[in-house]
């Protein structure tokens, strides 16, 4: 039985020890998804039409295999970290249940939410911009081959 409850102690501060971290992260993803959006805008709109007039077949392939992976990683470590982000806090949130303390578990549940809304965002957007990169850049690839037939 002690053993049990020093090791419930030593998980218990594992975890908690990880709530900052995984926020700082949480955000650091969040901004990077922003960047990525705006970076998808100026592809879509101007970088694509230069690599496809480049003929660049090649690097075209590397630049867009590299994009892909970037948000591909968003979508799916976004939604981890939300989830991480809503469970960590809910330990003391339920504690603070226990003993009585609404307002300790108010800012646990407002926190878990914030962190979930956050890492869902991320992961939409992330699954978004991959599914767009891949139809542009094949799109893109396919005009650039046809164009070299013809020529």
């Amino acid at each position: 039985m002690l053993t049990s409850d020093l090791l419930a102690q030593v998980m218990r501060s594992l975890v908690s020890n990880l709530e900052w971290p995984v926020m700082g992260v949480l955000l650091t993803v969040t901004a990077l998804a922003v960047l990525e959006c705006g970076l998808a805008a100026g592809e879509r709109w101007l970088g694509l039409r230069h690599w496809r007039q480049s003929g660049q077949m090649a690097l075209l392939e590397q630049q867009g295999r590299r994009r892909i992976e970037r948000v591909d990683m968003l979508a799916k470590v976004g939604p981890m970290l939300g989830l991480m982000g809503t469970l960590i806090p809910l330990g003391p949130g339920l504690a603070a249940l226990g003993g009585g303390d609404l307002t300790l578990l108010a800012q646990a549940l407002i926190k878990a939410f914030d962190t979930t809304v956050l890492g869902l965002a991320v992961g939409a957007c992330g699954y978004v911009l991959g599914k767009w990169r891949r139809r542009w850049y094949g799109d893109c690839l396919d005009a650039m081959e046809a164009a070299g037939e013809r020529s």
